[in-house]
């Protein structure tokens, strides 16, 4: 039995793929805005986030928001101690140029933790869900990370943000140092489908720099609850996922202990880790 909260995230969910879904055949009359080099967000970003935040606020106005889009939005009493976490198009560049990879994030923080979190991708109709210590589901079905013990033959995902090309010889040096062992490395565009695909087992790890609260907050629960583990590019603790993070934003390692592990070693090898110092 889903707890009410996550029911809640579901509805606003597909309310926000609703939006999604209806907009993605009329892409050449959006309106795209630049919000910094190379990062753009389009009004369907826009409309979907209402939408989700409309059925978030009904059932508990007295939470907190933070949106990609609108930001951070106390609730009806202040500041609350629980909020409300969204991207509600993560994959916009994949959406804006027709490519069908891309979906809604909603995570459910209590304190700087998440607590609940939904993942939906309406263009397979798959519903990645977690909640605290209750498992993590992909259409009511159990998922588990994926139980590779090193990094030969893994199938990595990663990702280059536009706000992280100064790093960029960095990262690549360190995928040359991957792929001596690793079958391949993908880039999807979609950070949290990135990590519901890590809980799912569809990829063994990913690794990515300058994410952002709202890019992996529902993403985090759903690796641990799989069985995983989530740490930054030194081996720590990854931050509080109620707030934005700093300006380079986040450092991000998931998969299972053992490749987390290794694929924490061959980054800071590299001397990838070492470029965030």
């Amino acid at each position: 039995m889903l707890a009410p909260a996550v029911n809640i995230m579901v509805k606003a969910a597909r309310a926000g793929g609703n939006v999604l879904l209806r907009h993605m055949y009329r892409l050449d009359a959006l309106n795209v805005v630049e919000k910094d080099r190379l990062d753009y967000a389009s009004e369907v970003d826009g409309l979907a986030e209402e939408a989700i935040i409309k059925e978030l606020r009904r059932a508990n106005p007295d939470y907190a928001v933070l949106g990609e889009e609108g930001g951070a939005q106390k609730g009806s009493r202040g500041p609350s101690r629980h909020t409300w976490v969204i991207d509600p198009l993560d994959g916009t560049s994949n959406y804006l140029h027709g490519i069908p990879h891309w979906c809604v994030s909603i995570a459910l923080c209590e304190g700087p933790e998440p607590l609940h979190a939904v993942v939906f991708d309406p263009l397979r109709n798959e519903l990645f869900i977690a909640s605290r210590g209750a498992g993590a589901q992909l259409n009511d079905k159990r998922i588990r990370v994926a139980e590779r013990k090193d990094l030969a033959g893994t199938m990595l995902a990663t990702g280059f943000p536009p706000r992280e090309r100064k790093r960029v010889d960095a990262h690549l040096d360190c995928i040359k140092v991957l792929l001596q062992d690793a079958e391949d490395v993908r880039r999807t565009g979609s950070a949290a489908l990135d990590l519901a695909w890590v809980a799912a087992g569809r990829c063994d790890a990913y690794f990515e720099a300058g994410v952002q609260s709202w890019d992996i907050a529902a993403g985090v629960l759903l690796v641990r609850e799989a069985g995983g583990r989530v740490i930054d590019f030194k081996g720590g603790a990854t931050g509080p996922m109620h707030i934005p993070g700093a300006a380079a934003g986040r450092q991000l390692i998931a998969g299972n202990i053992k490749i987390t592990d290794a694929l924490q070693k061959a980054i800071v090898a590299s001397g990838y880790a070492a470029a965030f110092a």
